[in-house]
């Protein structure tokens, strides 16, 4: 883990409250012996409209989390000993992004997400020398964005999306993207405390899109079907 001082100081509210770090406001349980485990860079930067985090939106061809936002991230395989080294790993396979102008500010909370089977490490870094980073394997990744902490909390880009199941989370009009699910749960709580957060209207609610839903149900059937997706 590198210093915390080597990032800016907008910055430091947020490396100071790590500790505080957790989404799942019920309770999801505990993950099962032998769930796969994996890790996604959360990488914020300083892009030409101000300070940014890198997303990204993986193909809607894979038959895991198809079509979703994300942190460039993925599985611990070997040679990977650390969630960083994973975290780190997957972004350069999935952007191009040079590991060397990354610095590692945090290792945040595991959590179990239950939808996809994982048990998943965000690590929080600081793009101390951004690279170019584009789609590098178009087979997972449609696009890459660097997308603005301004843009993410103009309450105009807020909103909450609704499961057909009932359950209603935080989500993001931003970079053509709608950023949903996991995703959107951790911005939101890295958004808090960071000390960026603005209100906005938590009663703006619309159902996930239908095509957002075939995709996820994609992944669904072939989990039941004993499919072990990317």
């Amino acid at each position: 883990m590198c210093d915390a001082v080597t990032a800016p100081s907008w910055l430091s509210p947020l490396v100071s409250s790590v500790d505080e770090f957790s989404v799942w406001g019920r309770g999801v349980g505990s993950a099962p012996e032998g769930v796969r485990r994996s890790a996604v860079l959360v990488l914020f930067g300083e892009g030409a409209h101000g300070p940014d985090v890198l997303l990204i939106q993986r193909s809607a061809h894979l038959r895991s989390h198809a079509g979703q936002p994300a942190f460039p991230g993925g599985g611990l395989d070997p040679p990977d000993e650390t969630a960083v080294d994973a975290a780190l790993r997957e972004a350069q396979e999935e952007t191009g992004l040079d590991p060397e102008g990354v610095d590692v500010l945090a290792v945040l909370t595991e959590l179990w997400v239950p939808p996809s089977g994982n048990v998943v490490t965000p690590v929080l870094a600081w793009w101390r020398e951004p690279s170019e980073v584009s789609p590098a394997d178009v087979g997972e990744v449609a696009s890459v964005a660097r997308v603005p902490i301004a843009d993410l909390v103009d309450p105009g880009n807020r909103l909450q999306v609704r499961a057909p199941s009932g359950h209603e989370g935080a989500a993001f009009e931003v970079a053509d993207m709608l950023v949903w699910g996991f995703t959107a749960a951790v911005l939101d709580r890295l958004l808090e405390l960071g000390g960026w957060a603005q209100p906005w209207d938590t009663t703006r609610v619309v159902d996930l899109p239908e095509e957002t839903l075939r995709l996820a149900m994609r992944q669904r059937r072939s989990e039941s079907a004993g499919g072990n997706g990317s």
